[in-house]
């Protein structure tokens, strides 16, 4: 079954020597680094390579040498993200520029005053949308629904070294209080944010084309954000150049208590986004269950 294991590879030591470099002589060292680590995991991590060369040879249709090359670079810019990703939190948010693409309708969720549902992926760079929504006078409060399965010590390490940060954290709980305290945030005009494209065995889920063949997705965040009465948006975060982002949002235009119709509409903003910025797919897990 296509899953994901909850947790990324990856050792402090690791984001040490990355820090470091990145502190001490700058982004572009860091990158470079990136270069023998990327040609490691394309090796080393067969799982990974094998699932993202089927992602480029079975979904986008590229040829056996162009797939191999393409996983390369894809490890690499998953790199750049998250080196990226700790230096904005570390207070270099200035070194970056960026682009927004559909700001009136992120404007228009606050408006409403009844909150609003954002879903993205792993695709891109999400997790530093703050920092750029703070450049459009953003004053909403973002709570972001997760599992919290990361390894502790790489989060605590990264929370020693960058600026706190100002999203909140809703956990699933298995006693499914996380679902009031989604009402609450909603009731305060706050927004939340899923990821739709990673579920876990033994939960439920919806099934839906991408690229061409059907793939499993976690039903919660299509269930739930299809029930409540609050606008619904897409949002990606996507790297185009080495300091330059591009901030994505689409609303959905799926009816109320459709949960299946908000996947489509969900999956169809996906495969729009790849097109745009194919390297920036980060499942590195059998996603379309490509056993052969």
């Amino acid at each position: 079954m296509a899953q994901w294991e909850g947790k990324s590879r990856g050792t402090v030591l690791g984001y040490r020597i990355f820090i470091f470099f990145m502190k001490k002589l700058g982004l572009r060292s860091a990158y470079f680094i990136l270069y023998f680590v990327a040609f490691y995991f394309l090796i080393f991590s067969p799982k990974g390579t094998k699932a993202s060369y089927n992602y480029f040879r079975k979904r986008l249709k590229y040829s056996s040498i162009k797939s191999v090359f393409n996983v390369y670079k894809s490890y690499y810019k998953f790199g750049q993200t998250i080196i990226d990703k700790v230096a904005i939190r570390s207070g270099l948010r200035n070194k970056f520029t960026y682009d927004f693409d559909g700001i009136d309708n992120l404007k228009q969720l606050i408006a409403n005053k009844n909150g609003g549902i954002l879903i993205s992926a792993h695709v891109g760079n999400f997790e530093i949308a703050e920092f750029f929504f703070k450049e459009i006078d953003f004053n909403s409060q973002i709570n972001i629904v997760t599992t919290d399965q990361e390894h502790s010590d790489i989060k605590e390490y990264l929370e020693s070294v960058s600026q706190k940060s100002s999203i909140k954290l809703i956990l699933i709980k298995e006693d499914l209080s996380h679902i009031f305290e989604i009402n609450s945030a909603l009731a305060n005009n706050e927004l939340i944010c899923f990821t739709g494209d990673r579920y876990f065995e033994g939960t439920r889920f919806l099934e839906e084309q991408l690229f061409g063949k059907e793939a499993k997705f976690p039903a919660g965040p299509f269930l739930l954000a299809s029930r409540l009465k609050v606008p619904v948006a897409f949002v990606y975060v996507m790297k185009e150049t080495s300091k330059h982002y591009h901030l994505y949002t689409r609303l959905a235009t799926a009816k109320k208590r459709d949960a299946q119709g908000l996947l489509q509409n969900y999956t169809e903003s996906i495969e729009w986004i790849l097109k745009q910025y194919p390297l920036q797919w980060f499942n590195y897990f059998d996603f379309w269950e490509d056993k052969k």
